[in-house]
Order: C-alpha cells, then structure tokens, then sequence
C-alpha cells in the first residue's frame, strides 16, 4: 500500500522531526549526549518515531482483521489511546503521543471493524502533525492519490452510499420546482450555475426529469454554467454531460465551463431564463470567510430564482485542533460505520473508498492549520442559515416531494439496516429541520449533511 522503510531513511527522519540544525560529528554528538540529558531524550525521541513508523508499516502490511476488539467491548480502547495521542501532539507532548501512537497501529487495521479501520487513518493524520512537511515520511503518509483513483473512489461511493445522491437530488428538485413555477415565462430555458461541478454526476437524473415533461415540438432548453479544478477534469465532464445529453431528443444542451478562480463576469444571461446557482460542498471549501462572503454577494447580484445549499453539518474550528479532532472523529465514524451497511467488510469498493477519499480527508482535515488557507470550513446549519440571511438571501420550504424522494433513496439504499425518520434510531436517517426549510442526512444519531433553498430577497 505504502512505501516501506529502510534504516538508511533514518536519517531523513532526524531531519524532519529535530530542531537543532548544528552540524556536529558524531565524537562530538556523543561527548554533548553525556553532557546535555536533554539531547540524548532527543535521540529517543528519534527513535521511537521511527519504531511508530516500522510499526504503521507492519499494520499496513498484515491483513488482520481484529473483529474481537469490537466484540469484547474495546472499542472504547480505540477512542482512548486517540484521544491521549491527539492531546499529547496538542501539548507537544512528543513521547506521549508516540507511545499512544504505538498501542493503536498494534489494534487498528485497515480491514477490520469501522472503529478499527476509522482510528488507523486519524493515527496516520497524527503522525503526520509530529512531522515537517519536508519529510519524505510525511509525504508518504499524505501522498495524494492520482486522478484515476480520486476519480474510482468517488464513483464508487456515490453508487453504494446515499451520501451524495441525497445532496443532488435534494438540489435537483428544488431547482426543478423553481423551473416549473416561472415555466409561463422563462421560454423553458434554465440555466444552472454550478460553483463546483467536479464530475458532474448531479445532472444526468435532472436531465431525465427534464425530458419527461418536454417533447420534440416543444423542447426545454438546459445550460450549465461548471467551475471546476482544472482544464482537464471540465473537459472531461463536459464530454460524460454531452454524451448523456444526447439521449433525450427533447432537451437542448449546453455546457460552458470555468476553472475555479476564473472571473465570473464571463457569465451570459439569456432573457427570462430561470437562472439557479448550485452550491453543493463548496463553500465550506473557500479559503477564508471573506471569499465567502465575496461569493455569496456576486450570487445574489445575479437575482437567481432560487440558491440550493448542500453542506457538511460540523463544527470543525481551524484555530482549535483538538475541537476539530473530537468533531471530525464523530463525523468519520459515522461515515465508516454506514458503509459497512452499504457494502461487506471484504469488498475492494470500501477499501478503496476509505483509502482515497474518506482517509484522504481525513488526514488533510487533521493536518489543514499547517496550511490554514486550505482548511476546510465545516459549520452548523444555523451559522449558514444566519450568512445567508446577512446576504440578502431567505429560506424557502422544502417541497414534500423532495421529504418524499429523499426517504425514497434511503429505502433504495440501505442493503442491511432499517429506515428511520427524525426522532427514530436506527441506520440512516432523514431530519425535517428549521421549520421545514432544510433536510438534513444523518447516520443513526449523527448529522452528515443539511440541504436547504433560498431566494433574494
């Protein structure tokens, strides 16, 4: 899975990890260890980190699915020695934190129970606070996966999770009731701005909800404005949408995409088009909250007849880490524990889901206020129900059609357990919330993500 270590990269461990950047000869070093206690515990430090390494590797290495942790009740062992590592990395508490590190990689694995399998990629995002980016152990700890496997992962979550199917067709119908109100006027043109279109895979079930109510005499006009990534990834999404397009004679489309950070005055408008801004999983990714509020201005200087919102639901502070720890294990180990609902423990699906999404994130969420502009903003629903109101913006009810479609798709969904509606337990669940004006996904007693619509007001 990884790349193995050697004892000659041990040198470039102490690199990373120690802060005295004296060139000494090693006579020397020793007569300064004796001398200096203070050295010699930095020598030990260096030591077990790379014990923790050789250990991750062995746990990488060896399928052990330890199902008798959660069976004897240990899971709360799990939960422990996080916290304690987590604590310590906070405290700078370095041989803490490696010794708590230690214990874990010896009860986690990446094959074994959800608790099991969420612990070993939060230990790996720990690890990676004891280390400088500089590191060659840290980038092979963070390595990025390439597009193919970003690209599979994604996929292949969104066919066995509701997970993102909720937040597209939640969107979905409300920008198709916003369509069919104006539809005496808009010349049945809409136009869709998308503010992160990434693959596109919200558009072909709105493509066919469009197409069962048009016909060839008299076609409905579809054009989707995508920011995305990169050049590459928009081309790619505009041949999957053109492609799918092409099946329904009926619909007239077209597709104009934008790399992100491009100027969005470029924007056309056609007269009395129904214009509805699609903002799904992006804003929590802006850099800072002024260019969220930046956006949601330009937004509204568009006057679209309706704004649909799809955010994570979390308080994840990039100035607390520990704050931000607590809430991202809850929020990941309600996602681990709603894929084993979704698909067996030995599927290579689930595996590469976990490794080249869900871990990815979480290893990047651990490790963002190294990097602060690209921590990721996640927020209750109220904080972004009041940003939207102090940008002239109001809620709109959710249609009971879309309460409908969206327990219909948690029925069509769940392979295991049972369907719960709001005060129920259970697997997954929906939540009617604010007065009706969001819906909200949860994972038994965890919210994953809120849905809601507004309009200028």
């Amino acid at each position: 899975m990884e790349s193995t270590i050697d004892e000659e990269e041990f040198l470039s461990l102490r690199l990373a990890i120690v802060t005295d950047s004296g060139r000494e000869t090693k006579r020397k070093r020793k007569r300064r260890e004796a001398s200096n206690p203070s050295d010699s515990s930095e020598s030990c430090e260096e030591g077990k980190i790379f014990s923790l390494l050789q250990m991750r590797e062995q746990m990488i290495k060896v399928d052990q699915r330890r199902k008798e942790m959660a069976e004897d009740g240990k899971g709360l062992e799990l939960i422990h020695l996080l916290l304690i590592s987590a604590t310590s990395i906070d405290e700078n508490n370095i041989n803490s934190a490696v010794d708590s590190l230690y214990d874990l990689y010896q009860n986690v694995s990446l094959t074994g129970d959800s608790l099991q399998r969420v612990a070993a990629y939060f230990a790996d995002g720990l690890i990676a606070r004891l280390l400088t980016r500089k590191s060659p152990f840290y980038d092979m700890i963070m390595k990025t996966p390439t597009h193919e496997e970003k690209f599979f992962a994604f996929t292949d979550m969104y066919k066995v999770s509701p997970f993102y199917q909720f937040a597209h067709f939640t969107a979905n119908q409300a920008i198709l009731q916003a369509f069919e109100m104006e539809e005496p006027n808009n010349n049945r043109t809409l136009h869709i701005i998308d503010f992160d279109i990434s693959y596109g895979f919200q558009w072909p079930s709105l493509m066919q909800s469009l197409s069962e109510t048009a016909t060839i005499s008299n076609r409905i006009s579809l054009k989707i404005t995508g920011f995305g990534r990169n050049l590459e990834e928009l081309q790619e999404t505009e041949t999957r949408l053109v492609s799918f397009a092409k099946t329904f004679h009926n619909l007239v489309f077209e597709f104009y995409g934008l790399v992100r950070g491009s100027n969005p005055v470029k924007l056309k408008k056609k007269k009395n088009e129904t214009v509805a801004v699609n903002l799904v999983f992006h804003l929590n990714s802006l850099n800072s909250f002024s260019m969220i509020s930046e956006t949601l201005k330009y937004v509204h200087s568009l006057n679209p007849s309706t704004v649909v919102l799809v955010e994570q639901e979390g308080s994840r502070s990039p100035h607390n880490f520990l704050s931000r720890f607590m809430e991202s294990l809850h929020y990941f180990a309600a996602l681990f524990d709603s894929l084993d609902n979704c698909l067996p423990l030995d599927s290579v699906e689930r595996f590469q889901i976990e490794k080249n999404h869900l871990g990815k994130e979480i290893k990047h969420v651990m490790n963002s206020d190294k990097e602060y502009e690209n921590c990721p903003r996640f927020e209750k629903m109220e904080t972004w129900k009041g940003r939207m109101e102090n940008h002239g913006f109001m809620g709109l009810k959710q249609s009971s059609k879309s309460i409908m479609q969206a327990k219909l798709l948690l029925k069509i969904r769940s392979h295991c357990s049972a369907i719960y509606f709001d005060g129920e337990n259970g697997g997954f669940r929906v939540f009617v919330r604010d007065d009706g004006e969001a819906i909200s996904l949860g994972w038994q007693d965890k919210i994953l993500s809120t849905a809601s619509s507004w309009c200028c007001v």
